[in-house]
């Protein structure tokens, strides 16, 4: 017998599209009086408040932009619309893990895209 629960499914989200899921979730939460909010989704709660600057809509728009270009796959689109990176430093760092590195040319076209939505 093991105490881990199944994955059932996995799906990327932006913090802007958090941000909607878990504020019907608090809306939910203070419906049921009985219910207290755990301490991990007021953290979470907090965090997406702080940093979610896009709409969902507009998240999605630029994650759409963003799988455009040639070097970046869903994962990585949700890092940099999650992170917007403002410079080629921040930007390589999403790109640490990969098994390849981005030219200053492709670093750059990415940048353009995230200035658009920063």
């Amino acid at each position: 017998m093991t105490i881990f629960k199944e994955k059932v499914g996995e799906e990327y989200l932006t913090l802007a599209e958090t941000k909607d899921v878990l504020a019907d979730l608090e809306r939910e939460r203070a419906a049921d009086e009985e219910r207290e909010m755990r301490y991990e989704l007021a953290r979470a709660i907090e965090h997406v408040n702080r940093f979610a600057v896009l709409t969902p809509e507009e998240s999605q728009e630029f994650v759409e932009e963003l799988q455009e270009l040639e070097k970046v796959d869903e994962a990585t689109a949700y890092k940099i619309a999650n992170t917007l990176p403002q410079d080629r430093d921040e930007l390589r760092a999403i790109y640490a893990q990969e098994r390849y590195s981005l030219s200053g040319d492709e670093l750059d076209d990415v940048l353009d895209v995230v200035a658009k939505y920063a």
